[in-house]
């Protein structure tokens, strides 16, 4: 939860990543932050791929069926639609601003197709574990459309879409996200920033945190150790709980993404993430027995 007033101690970028471009799925092009041998995992995220391409070649062939067990996904559209099924049933369409928060849970089967043939297709996908107590959980939603994700403007010249967690808006009230999840209490915001801005806010004690910029660039940090990143750059926060932002001669715009660590034992392997070798182990017999 954000308090309206800050803590001292303002948190500096204590590394940065690039990212590395890959595919995935049935050869869709992306550039994975998170997830890497530079950055392997922020516990307890495990993984955060950008995509975006105006190239219908790079996403045509979409995400066919594929199986997940113990963590969570989230994919938060920018631009383009994709058609989201699974084998409980579940279907939906991710439209440009849409979010969908898939606990994966104990086992499901689904696939992310791209629903156009030609145009722009950007977003995010971060995965986010799950505690060994609800690794074998029901699979379960939380998915809502653009309209459902309310936008804070904390400062003049700045808009939050607030996805998880809680801004303080200018007139002191708080805008709260729909997303929910207790087990990480994540917050997960899309800050835009005219030129010239600052912004602080702060992050729950504890937390690991991270910003990736993907338009413009922006300064993290203050005074000495403020950091400039640069766009499509991952941003490592530590030292602190008050994270400052300012923006430079141009407009900026990133994802800000934190959460609580489970502090566990990862054990992972392509779609499952349990916490020991066995389990793993069980999660292939379960779904080649077709048991998720």
């Amino acid at each position: 939860m954000l308090h309206s007033a800050p803590p001292a101690s303002a948190a500096r970028v204590i590394r940065t990543v690039q990212g590395m471009p890959t595919s995935d799925g049935a050869g869709v092009k992306l550039r994975r932050v998170i997830g890497t041998p530079q950055l392997p995992d922020l516990d307890p995220f495990l993984m955060l791929d950008e995509f975006g391409t105006d190239r219908a070649e790079d996403y045509i062939a979409g995400f066919p069926e594929h199986p997940h067990r113990g963590f969570e996904t989230v994919t938060y559209m920018l631009d383009g639609r994709m058609r989201h099924r699974d084998n409980h049933g579940n279907e939906g369409l991710l439209v440009p601003g849409a979010v969908q928060w898939m606990t994966a849970g104990r086992g499901v089967v689904h696939s992310e197709m791209p629903e156009q043939e030609e145009g722009r297709m950007r977003g995010f996908q971060l995965w986010v574990n799950l505690p060994a107590r609800l690794k074998m959980s029901e699979p379960g939603y939380q998915e809502f459309p653009p309209e459902r994700i309310p936008v804070a403007h904390p400062a003049d010249g700045v808009s939050v879409k607030v996805i998880a967690g809680s801004v303080v808006d200018a007139d002191g009230s708080a805008v709260t996200g729909p997303i929910v999840q207790p087990a990480t209490e994540p917050l997960y915001f899309d800050v835009g920033m005219a030129p010239g801005r600052t912004w602080s806010l702060s992050l729950p004690e504890g937390h690991n945190a991270f910003v990736f910029v993907f338009e413009g660039a922006l300064s993290v940090g203050e005074g000495d150790d403020a950091r400039p990143l640069a766009t499509r750059t991952l941003g490592v926060l530590g030292g602190g709980e008050r994270v400052i932002l300012a923006s430079g001669d141009a407009a900026a715009r990133a994802i800000l993404v934190a959460g609580r660590p489970l502090r566990e034992p990862v054990a992972k392997y392509g779609p499952f993430v349990m916490n020991t070798k066995e389990e793993l182990m069980q999660a292939f017999v379960d779904y080649q027995e077709g048991r998720f």
